[in-house]
This record gives structure tokens, C-alpha cells and sequence, in this order.
């Protein structure tokens, strides 16, 4: 099968050397400086008392296809911000998601949330697009960048004031991940080479990261019992996008799936 984790890294780096050619490095770096002032995006899942969700913003996927045909970001935002989101999550892929950077930079004028660019960033220009678009935060994922291009870009990251989630799939990569003293680490149970999905997986992989980093369970969290055992894994928040995508009233599932109801023991 195709992979399509490598496609999309290879097709939105060459969208971005395009870019460059029209806005350069420097001037991209000068914007990010210029861009209002991040949101603290960690700070949001340090209260552990509810569910923390980073609910997404996605109109579609490689894997399910069109998720959401009447896709309107800002009024999705705003009821997903008074439900009681933590966080939004806003896919800005073109290619297979029908993202676009611009929906991020539209709602960050509308809400008050910090904002998780969603991307396959593997460049430092990426990195400094994604603040120049307003976000506070974006995905590093660990399969696609060796160790000195995980650290870069963590560093770089850091320097222009946003956070990074740094995703990953298995030990090795959570060991990297820490190694690159990534603050906030996400467990994707969905294998982004074939978009196939393995929920086992997440509860044994959540519990591998260390104590002092913030725990994001990614994929997988379509019912309130999949993130009670999220949280008894000891995820301090959940990356939520399909299940409220497809909902009636994304606000209404979201509440559902966040209800602080005393949480599943684990098997």
C-alpha cells in the first residue's frame, strides 16, 4: 500500500519551497515575530480535573474521506469553544484533508483558544508559516524526521513562542521524542503509512511516556469510554476530530464524550 505518511511530508515541503520563492525565510520569520502574541497551549491541559479535549477542525481524510460536506470552521469553532473544548486542532493540509492555512487564521480571530497547526511539517519555514498564521502550537511527527530535525525544529519552535506536540506511534519513537526533550508527546494509535488503526495500542503507549511531559491520546477517542481508559493510562488530554466532525451538533458530542463521569477501570 501506499504510503501516504511519506506523500504528504515529500508534497507539502515542495508546497512550501514554492512559497518560499514568493515569501522568503526572513521575511516569513519577521511575520511570525509580528504575529499576536502566543497562547499558552501546554497551560491548557495542566488542569487535569476534566477531560482536556483538542477538538479538530477536519472537513476530511485519506481514511474516511469527506468527513464534514458543510464544513464552516468559524461557527464550528465558536460552538466548540463554548462546550468546552481545551483546545482546537486545525487541519491546514490541502492535498487529501482539504485543509487551508487560512481557516486557522479566520478563527483565530474568533476565538480565544490556543491553536494547534495540523500539518506534515518536516522544514523550519513550515514552522515559522504556522506562527506567521497565528497558531500557538504545531505537529512534529516523530516518523517522518530523523533525530536532528526533530530537535531543530523543537528548538526553533521554542524560539518563536509555540508549543509542539510531538506525535508518535511506538516506544522507539516515544524514547526519541523525549530524548529531543519534547514537552508534550501524543500516542497516534493510527498508523499514518496506511491510516489503519490499532486502539489496543494507545493505553500500553500513553503509559510509556515519562512523568513531567503532557500526555495527548491521539485517534481513536470516538466514545466517552475510550477516553476514560485514555485517562486511566494517564493521558492529560485527547485529540478528538472525527467523531465530532461527523456529529449533528459537534458542541453536543463534545460535551458527551467530555463528561467528567467517574472513569472505567482498565481490564
Amino acid at each position: 500500500m501506499e504510503d501516504i505518511l511519506e506523500e504528504l511530508t515529500r508534497a507539502r515541503r515542495l508546497d512550501a519551497a514554492i512559497r518560499e520563492k514568493e515569501i522568503p525565510f526572513g521575511e516569513m520569520v519577521r511575520r511570525a515575530a509580528a504575529a499576536p502574541a502566543p497562547r499558552d497551549f501546554i497551560g491548557a491541559f495542566r488542569d487535569s480535573g476534566t477531560p482536556r479535549v483538542i477538538a479538530e477542525l477536519k472537513r476530511a481524510s485519506p481514511s474516511e474521506g469527506m468527513i464534514r460536506e458543510d464544513f464552516r470552521p468559524l461557527e464550528l469553532a465558536k460552538e466548540l469553544e463554548a462546550a468546552g473544548a481545551a483546545a482546537l486542532s486545525v487541519l491546514c493540509e490541502p492535498h487529501r484533508f482539504l485543509g487551508n492555512e487560512d481557516y486557522l487564521s479566520a478563527v483565530r480571530g474568533e476565538v480565544g483558544l490556543p491553536l494547534l497547526y495540523k500539518d506534515f511539517l518536516s522544514t523550519r519555514y513550515q514552522v515559522a508559516a504556522a506562527r506567521a498564521a497565528g497558531a500557538d502550537a504545531v505537529l512534529l511527527i516523530a516518523a517522518v524526521l530523523d533525530d536532528a530535525t526533530l530537535s531543530d525544529l523543537l528548538a526553533f519552535a521554542r524560539e518563536l513562542g509555540l508549543a509542539a506536540l510531538v506525535e508518535t506511534h511506538d516506544e522507539n519513537e516515544i524514547a526519541r521524542a523525549v530524548h529531543a526533550e519534547a514537552r508534550m508527546i501524543g500516542v497516534n494509535c493510527r498508523n499514518l503509512r496506511n491510516f489503519s488503526t490499532d486502539v489496543s495500542l494507545l493505553e500500553s503507549l500513553v503509559a510509556k511516556i515519562p512523568a513531567g511531559r503532557v500526555r495527548i491520546a491521539e485517534s481513536g477517542m470516538h466514545t466517552h469510554e475510550a477516553i476514560c481508559r485514555a485517562r486511566e493510562a494517564g493521558a492529560d488530554g485527547f485529540l478528538v476530530g472525527t467523531a465530532l466532525m461527523r456529529a449533528p451538533s459537534p458542541g453536543d458530542k463534545l460535551k458527551e464524550l467530555a463528561s467528567n463521569h467517574q472513569t472505567l477501570p482498565l481490564p
